[in-house]
């Protein structure tokens, strides 16, 4: 069933449940030891949320984060305990409607302050460091590459987590400096696995992806992957019968969103406009397709 604009969730509201923090899109509570992670319909863009929803879209990013989660478990163990409300405490019941779908119960993780990104193609803030330097994040990469270029092998290219504004990209040296040779090359090794067997698995589903980045943290000494896991907001995926090397490539994302926001000359300051409905439209639709492609079945 395609969804209303009733059923737009921008902000949860969980009488009782202690909210433990909240993001530009997810809502985050704590059930004792355990979190609820929320994945609402909010959109942000150019560091800003904005004001208009986009439908489905919080279900999509926790449904494929869920997806993967089961496709990765050989791999490497999760924070996620359940994904089913039917599974939840009891106190979590009767907030069913704002929960189901798009929402998960984990394990609290020591989380380890770097972001994990994998890069198998040139494109974003690694273009254009490369434009510069010829290298991404400390790494030389050959001379002559074009922007959406596929990499040889692909890198992992590690940033500081911003509390604000973009993350900083940084070299694996100074990622060592801040959490540890051990650790850097565990993060390194589980990065670059988790990406290989995701990118190829999504090529033979029509979908190339292109970037991504991962969160890790520790339970009880266990290293687990955390977070969103290979979503649209967290990685570029590109339709692989549209890829075309040399220049910025279609992606099922919040494309529509910035395409629009420049076209109207923002300033990208707050507040943020709203969206024409035929936009949210358009990138609620990216967001499905995207699932779908992916995981073989409608949302």
């Amino acid at each position: 069933m395609e969804s209303t604009e009733e059923q737009i969730i921008l902000e949860t509201k969980l009488d009782g449940i202690e909210r433990f923090s909240q993001g530009k899109v997810r809502d985050v509570y704590r059930i004792d030891d355990r979190l609820l992670i929320v994945a609402t319909d909010r959109i942000s863009a150019f560091d800003c949320v904005l004001p208009t929803g986009i439908p489905d879209k919080g279900r999509v990013l926790t449904q494929i984060s869920v997806f993967w989660v089961d496709f990765l478990r050989g791999v490497t163990p999760t924070h996620l305990l359940s994904a089913s409300v039917d599974e939840y405490p009891a106190e979590l019941k009767p907030f069913r409607n704002q929960l189901e779908g798009r929402s998960m119960l984990v394990k609290r993780a020591e989380m380890v302050p770097i972001e994990c990104v994998a890069r198998g193609y040139l494109a974003g803030s690694g273009w254009k460091e490369y434009r510069m330097n010829g290298m991404v994040c400390g790494i030389p990469l050959p001379k002559g590459l074009r922007e959406s270029d596929r990499l040889r092998e692909p890198i992992f290219t590690p940033a500081t987590k911003a509390r604000a504004g973009h993350d900083e990209n940084i070299s694996f040296e100074r990622m060592t400096s801040i959490v540890g040779s051990d650790v850097s090359k565990r993060l390194r090794d589980f990065t670059l696995e988790i990406y290989t067997k995701a990118a190829r698995y999504a090529e033979s589903r029509g979908i190339i992806i292109a970037d991504t980045k991962f969160e890790f943290g520790f339970i009880g000494g266990t290293l687990v992957l955390g977070d969103e896991v290979l979503t649209p907001d967290s990685s570029r995926f590109w339709p692989q019968d549209e890829y075309q090397p040399g220049r910025a490539q279609n992606s099922y994302d919040k494309q529509f969103v910035r395409d629009y926001l420049e076209s109207i000359h923002w300033k990208k300051q707050p507040p943020a406009p709203a969206l024409p409905a035929d936009v949210a439209r358009k990138t609620s639709e990216k967001y499905r397709e995207a699932y779908r492609r992916l995981t073989g079945k409608n949302l």
